[in-house]
């Protein structure tokens, strides 16, 4: 039991040690958003040279509280005025979110062999954890899951710099906040509160993505109602996307060759897929004026919220517009995926019996 325990954490604070390197080697190199890019791409290469690692769930859903509460402080009184202008860009979502599964469970079941549940999960553009944990339950592979999931969110996080610079004239070298000892103790201490408040309650009440929704709505009500005027200090924010680069990389621990040539390149293929479907709906909606066009493109970036979250502070984008988008996906996509797992049971079901 004793060496179980000390394997756990000596991989854990060895992925610690092996992200913290990526950053360093980022920063000296002079690479756009060491900390998030740093940890990602140090923790891939450990992956693939066979290192085993673990992300730190705990720490992790630690920083997924503080972009929460980032978030809610920037929905402010003006933004809510501002949600009507937001409905038919968001209206459009659902017909993103078919057309993906449409177009993707056929990739994975066709092209790549993967059998319907797996295809349906992978399919998805949903959170890595909840897809990983809804296909698991429905019958489906986990392991397949995450890696094209997290080949997904990996491969769209890497473009997404890439095409905000050279696309949209967008600067990845702007201050991600204001330091610690520039805000006032008494703001610190509210956004503290609110962050393990709402990480509380929203585990209480089976909230999902509790650790950021959670703080995120009691940040929102605080924002609104005047306990609230900053975001959280740069230094937070920082801690926010080592961590999120951490877990990103650490998800292809222990990673074969097979894996990588089935799964990885499954995967990287529907991100192909998924970007000229992502691009089509972004030309659309930047062309009707339904939002300005950085906002619009990480609105229907096909990654993470968290991520795209902290894209949208790195570049000033509209951090309400883009984050209340990937909620309306990502409730979609989980409303829709017990309803979507019975449907396809029930298919495979009839089509046995035939």
């Amino acid at each position: 039991m004793n060496y179980l325990i000390s394997t756990f954490w000596k991989v854990r604070i060895q992925s610690v040690f092996i992200a913290v390197f990526g950053v360093f080697a980022f920063k000296l190199i002079g690479l756009p958003l060491p900390f998030l890019f740093g940890p990602m791409a140090a923790l891939l290469l450990a992956a693939v040279a066979g290192v085993q690692l673990r992300g730190a769930t705990f720490v992790s859903d630690t920083s997924r509280a503080i972009l929460g509460v980032a978030i809610g402080a920037a929905i402010t009184p003006a933004l809510v005025h501002q949600l009507p202008a937001m409905g038919l860009s968001m209206g459009i979502m659902p017909l993103f979110i078919l057309i993906a599964g449409v177009i993707g469970v056929p990739y994975f079941k066709k092209t790549c062999g993967f059998d319907t549940t797996t295809a349906y999960y992978c399919a998805m553009p949903g959170g890595l954890q909840d897809m990983v944990l809804f296909g698991k339950e429905a019958g489906g592979k986990p392991r397949t899951i995450s890696l094209v999931q997290a080949t997904r969110l990996l491969a769209f996080v890497t473009i997404t710099p890439f095409l905000l610079t050279h696309l949209y004239g967008a600067s990845l070298y702007n201050p991600v906040g204001v330091p610690a000892k520039e805000l006032p103790p008494s703001e610190l201490l509210t956004m503290g509160i609110l962050a393990l408040s709402g990480w509380f309650l929203g585990l209480r009440i089976k909230l999902f993505g509790a650790p950021m929704m959670g703080p995120m709505i009691l940040a929102t009500f605080a924002s609104l109602t005047g306990l609230l005027n900053v975001r959280p200090p740069a230094e937070a924010i920082l801690f926010a996307q080592f961590f999120i680069g951490l877990n990103i990389g650490a998800h292809y621990s222990g990673i074969t060759l097979e894996e990588i040539r089935k799964d990885v390149l499954s995967g990287l293929g529907f991100v192909v897929i998924l970007g000229l479907i992502c691009a089509a709906f972004i030309n659309f909606i930047s062309y009707f004026k339904l939002g300005d066009p950085v906002s619009v493109f990480l609105a229907y970036a096909p990654a993470g919220q968290s991520e795209m979250a902290v894209f949208a502070i790195v570049v000033g984008a509209d951090l309400g517009f883009v984050v209340a988008h990937h909620l309306v996906r990502i409730v979609l996509v989980i409303i829709g995926a017990p309803l979507a797992a019975a449907w396809i049971n029930s298919m495979e079901k009839t089509t046995k019996f035939q």
